[in-house]
């Protein structure tokens, strides 16, 4: 879902929000043939995500910055760790520097958070997966940083699958309908191709719901023994999600159950950011600036 055009859109609109009028501070003390080189270094270990966003900014301020990846997406790093280097004007990095940190940062640390989900429930067979708790504008990017992670995606917006969740449910109780009848005049008017997925909040909804031929049933705050029965219960019949109550310290318990996937918006919702930090000299030719420093 990340292509060229949705990490540009981003990218223009950050910098337009960063520097509408151009870097004044820049451009009044650093001279314009003024060149540097600059690493992103890690300060602290963690998983990366983000390196298309890298190279997309710096390209957007000056084509003429050279961008070179010591790690990819998905790489694991090491606190101290350089894992890029970029080469150009002295204001064009400067321009792009806050911009792009301020996204590598978010996007490793949702890779890195979601890559302990992941090594948690190693050997269960359950999958990660994301949810639509984004960043509004962010999501595409955001979700990307999720397969860094080692994680799954969830539908990525309400257009492309169907998810009846407790609202929808109570609105047709209210109205008397049968949720199975309901279910299955609502799959009459769909595509075959459409993933259906119905959350449940007690056990004795299952039979209701699977009788109507879901694809996927979202146990939504159940217990731990309550997600064994609820397994059981379901015998293979549609996919088993696991929601609601999930942490660090829930999440292998969960797992053990014998769900098939296992969504945590904390993934995105909650994230911190990592600690990346841009270290620039500066190569000044026209002897109006200091001849290095550290940009902050």
């Amino acid at each position: 879902m990340l292509t060229d055009d949705a990490i540009t859109a981003v990218v223009r609109a950050a910098l337009r929000e960063d520097a509408p009028w151009g870097d004044v501070t820049s451009e009044a003390l650093i001279p314009a043939d003024a060149s540097a080189t600059a690493s992103v270094v890690a300060r602290e270990p963690g998983v990366l995500s983000g390196t298309r966003v890298l190279v997309a900014t710096a390209r957007e301020v000056d084509p003429l910055i050279e961008v070179t990846l010591r790690a990819e997406d998905g790489d694991a790093f090491a606190a101290g760790q350089t894992l890029a280097v970029l080469r150009g004007s002295a204001r064009g990095i400067l321009r792009a520097e806050r911009v792009a940190l301020n996204l590598l940062q978010r996007l490793s640390g949702i890779a890195t958070l979601t890559s302990r989900y992941v090594a948690e429930t190693a050997g269960t067979g359950a999958q990660i997966v994301d949810t639509r708790k984004t960043t509004p504008g962010l999501r595409a990017l955001e979700r990307d940083a999720v397969l860094a992670g080692g994680g799954r995606n969830h539908r990525f917006s309400l257009s492309d699958a169907v998810l009846v969740k407790d609202n929808h449910l109570a609105i047709l109780l209210a109205q008397g309908l049968s949720v199975t009848e309901a279910l299955l005049a609502m799959k009459a008017t769909l595509s075959h191709t459409t993933h259906v997925e119905v959350e449940v909040d007690r056990l004795d909804q299952i039979d209701a719901v699977l009788a109507a031929g879901v694809d996927t049933i979202m146990l939504d705050n159940f217990s731990p023994d309550d997600l064994v029965a609820g397994v059981a219960r379901v015998n293979g019949r549609a996919l088993v999600e696991a929601s609601g109550g999930v942490n660090l310290d829930t999440v292998r318990r969960i797992a053990e159950s014998g769900v098939d996937l296992i969504s945590v918006g904390a993934l995105t919702h909650s994230v911190r950011a990592l600690d990346l930090g841009l270290d620039i000299a500066i190569d000044v030719n026209a002897g109006r600036a200091p001849a290095g420093f550290a940009a902050v």
